[in-house]
């Protein structure tokens, strides 16, 4: 049996640690306005989210599936999203309502998540929070690119508004965030009143 220690620095939680440890590099570029800022902000984003399933995958290839790893994953996922819309907020280039929608999904279902785990009812996640994940992470990465770029479509040039573009993924991905907590609700009061007492 593995100790806490050997568990704690186990190659898939020292990806999580790695990602989390990140998080203030792109805010600090985005903190400091400029296009080229803007961009590496994006970029260092991008990577960070965009590795959400390596260190799942690496714990179930090496057999490494710990109490931490479990811990560690959900809360590098929520807080990168989360410091990444705060920052945002902060630079005036999405609303402070839609974070706040955000953040209270997110700790009502991670906290109905609990209540479940302790009655025993298992809940499976809908389809609707991956398009949500999906589309959030899209949307916080053109809300940190922020400015307008060309797009050479070879036959003609489109200047793309980042900004713009960002707001209407976000916009999107809250409407699959509230849809996919209803469901969540929705399918614990089921659970809950089949379950035999």
């Amino acid at each position: 049996m593995r100790s806490f220690r050997d568990e704690l620095w186990s190659v898939p939680n020292l990806v999580t640690v790695v990602r989390i440890a990140f998080i203030p590099a792109f805010l600090v570029y985005a903190y400091y306005e400029s296009r080229f800022h803007s961009f590496l902000a994006a970029l260092i984003y991008a990577a960070v989210a965009a590795t959400d399933f390596l260190d799942g995958w690496l714990a179930r290839r090496l057999d490494m599936v710990t109490v931490i790893g479990k811990f560690l994953d959900p809360l590098a996922d929520k807080l990168i999203a989360m410091s990444a819309l705060v920052m945002l907020v902060h630079l005036g280039r999405v609303g402070a309502w839609v974070v706040i929608l955000i953040l209270a999904r997110e700790f009502a279902v991670t906290g109905l998540r609990t209540i479940a785990m302790s009655e025993g009812i298992v809940i499976a996640a809908g389809q609707e929070g991956k398009y949500k994940t999906a589309i959030q992470l899209a949307g916080i990465v053109f809300l940190l690119l922020h400015y307008r770029y060309p797009v050479d479509f070879l036959a003609f040039v489109v200047e793309v508004d980042a900004n713009k573009v960002g707001l209407a993924l976000v916009y999107l991905s809250l409407f699959f965030s509230v849809w996919s907590a209803v469901k969540y609700f929705y399918g614990f009061l089921e659970a809950v009143y089949r379950k035999p007492r």
